[in-house]
């Protein structure tokens, strides 16, 4: 595979984890390195392991795995987008701790709903005989970079535009999984 075509496929794997990203940055008041460590390697690292596992896998269980990825990615993108949404309209007291969508199971869910679409392509790229440890260093690369790019991005504009982005972000979060669905259903 040529390195456009693997550069292509990482960038287009990784457009999920940066809205994530962007949303990610909307929901912290504040963002340290540390929000964006944790994020970008866990994306990263997700990405490159989700490819692994779905090289690893095979085509022998192409057609199972293809079906159910799109539903969970699904379920887990309108979990937290809804644990989004539920946040942002809570009413503001001084005990409330805000939402970190960097640490705990908020951060599993996302990595793990942001690279359901890497095992397909995993099983995609070990039926055609591609290299995977080069694949699957290039797309957590790129996953942890436009990670990285994104939650600045986020940031800057919920700083801006406070709670209201909040709930756009979350909602981003329920279409992204909408959209999931409707891929499965399109094709």
């Amino acid at each position: 595979m040529s390195w456009i075509r693997l550069l292509g496929i990482a960038v287009a794997l990784a457009m999920d984890a940066f809205a994530v990203a962007v949303v990610a940055g909307l929901s912290l008041e504040v963002l340290t390195k540390r929000h964006l460590f944790r994020l970008s390697f866990h994306f990263g690292l997700f990405q490159a392991l989700m490819l692994t596992i779905g090289w690893f896998v095979g085509h022998a269980l192409y057609a199972l795995v293809a079906a159910a990825a799109h539903w969970v990615a699904f379920a887990l993108l309108v979990l937290v987008g809804g644990n989004i949404l539920r946040q942002a309209f809570r009413p503001v007291d001084k005990t409330r701790t805000a939402l970190d969508p960097t640490s705990g199971w908020q951060l599993v869910f996302l990595s793990v709903a942001t690279s359901i679409d890497a095992l397909v392509v995993g099983l995609s790229l070990a039926m055609i005989g591609v290299s995977i440890t080069i694949s699957a260093s290039v797309v957590g690369l790129v996953a942890a970079a436009l990670t990285l790019l994104g939650m600045p991005l986020g940031n800057r504009v919920g700083v801006l535009w406070g709670k209201r982005m909040e709930v756009f972000g979350g909602l981003i979060l329920i279409g992204i999984g909408f959209s999931s669905l409707w891929d499965h259903f399109k094709s």
